[in-house]
């Protein structure tokens, strides 16, 4: 099989399979890339432990801090406790809380996001109705030299271009 059917296969069964966690399975969060295909996660607890990810997602399909997946204890790992069985989305996600299987845990966490989310847009939209002619939030590239323009300068310029004509 070439790798872009592989490629095809692997990623329609990441976004089309709606699986629920069996047995040992557990749905965690991931917390952070460690590399070499390794992920901190945390489980509904708050427990952290590294899992990783087995070599039919590898360059196939990413996954980012924030996103849930569910993992297959593996008992042979001192640092690695599980590896990545199914990565899942938001319809995904849907899923398993209508079938009440969603931990706990992540419930809190997520309306604490939401709530934090809220507050973050109605801090934006206050900053926008004060002085929004005020640059001085802009980013200074600092590898480019400052070329500070006044007005008398520019007023000046003007009048002599006018006189020359």
């Amino acid at each position: 099989m070439s790798s872009a059917t592989k490629r095809k296969h692997v990623t329609r069964e990441v976004e089309q399979d709606f699986s629920l966690p069996e047995g040992g399975q557990t749905v965690v969060k991931v917390v952070a890339g460690r590399g070499n295909n390794l992920h901190e996660v945390q489980d509904h607890v708050g427990n952290s432990f590294l899992v990783s990810m087995p070599n039919k997602f590898r360059k196939n399909v990413w996954i980012k801090r924030g996103d849930f997946v569910v993992v297959n204890p593996i008992e042979e790992g001192d640092k690695v406790k599980a590896e990545i069985c199914t990565i899942l989305y938001k319809e995904q996600i849907k899923y398993i809380k209508a079938e009440n299987l969603w931990p706990v845990g992540f419930e809190k966490s997520e309306e604490a996001a939401q709530d934090l989310s809220k507050l973050k847009i109605k801090e934006v939209n206050s900053n926008s109705e004060e002085d929004s002619d005020d640059e001085s939030d802009i980013f200074q590239n600092t590898n480019r030299p400052v070329i500070e323009e006044s007005e008398e300068s520019d007023s000046s310029d003007e009048e002599e271009e006018s006189n020359s004509k």
